[in-house]
């Protein structure tokens, strides 16, 4: 229990002194939602709405970004580097050292939710009830969960400038069409059709509609269970192809 302790401390310890997570997931996010809320005008008829929606957006893209880029390319540069293959000759097993990398993941996380709630409050003033605030980062915490599984998928690729390359355009495209920068009502209607089965739209939806004072969809976590079995099965595949060799 104190290995898997000190493992978890040293994998925040890492991500932090990340300078590629805090531009992606904490600086970019930020000013993205100054932008879109201070300098370009919206036209929005409500914008106490706009700006609590667009905090969420935000959010969900930084969390969702850390998830498939830092974890993923991470993960790369451990194998790469020899290290993973270093940790078979400790005590740790790999079980407890993946599970030691998905919970320092989610503490990591937590700060960014954190860190972007207060943003919006200094910002805009964003005013919701004490519920609203918890119920939509545990949502944004917990529907993170397939983007996890996904950066564990580009995390089986073999260099690290692939998986660079590939976690990038694959988390931009899923902003954009997923709505996180523009919302998909104002996208053509065969992107939003897209868009509705995408899990970055699913992921958040359900910010979306906690904050209008709604409960999540069940379709939207239904779609984001289904991409979690998706890309966790396609992982462990991979990985013991990859062991077989």
């Amino acid at each position: 229990m104190k290995a898997f302790q000190m493992q978890c401390k040293m994998e925040i310890k890492r991500v932090l002194r990340n300078r590629y997570f805090v531009f992606w997931s904490l600086a970019m996010p930020i000013i993205f939602y100054y932008i879109f809320t201070k300098v370009v005008n919206t036209n929005a008829p409500d914008q106490g709405a706009w700006q609590a929606h667009y905090l969420m957006s935000m959010t969900a893209f930084s969390v969702m970004g850390s998830s498939i880029m830092t974890l993923g390319i991470r993960m790369v540069q451990e194998r790469t580097q020899g290290w993973s293959t270093y940790i078979r000759t400790t005590p740790l097993s790999d079980r407890v050292y993946f599970a030691s990398q998905i919970i320092g993941q989610g503490l990591i996380h937590l700060l960014s939710i954190v860190i972007i709630f207060l943003a919006g409050a200094i910002i805009n003033h964003v005013s919701l009830t004490p519920y609203e605030w918890i119920m939509s980062g545990l949502w944004i915490l917990v529907g993170a969960l397939p983007f996890l599984a996904l950066g564990t998928l580009i995390g089986m690729m073999k260099k690290v400038e692939t998986a660079a390359g590939v976690s990038n355009i694959i988390y931009m495209v899923l902003a954009v069409a997923g709505g996180m920068w523009t919302p998909l009502e104002f996208m053509p209607k065969t992107m939003q059709n897209i868009g509705h089965w995408l899990p970055s739209y699913n992921f958040g939806n359900g910010a979306w509609q906690i904050v209008r004072g709604e409960m999540p969809d069940w379709k939207n976590i239904l779609i984001l269970i289904a991409y979690l079995a998706v890309f966790m099965v396609l992982s462990k595949y991979i990985r013991r192809k990859q062991e077989a060799v």
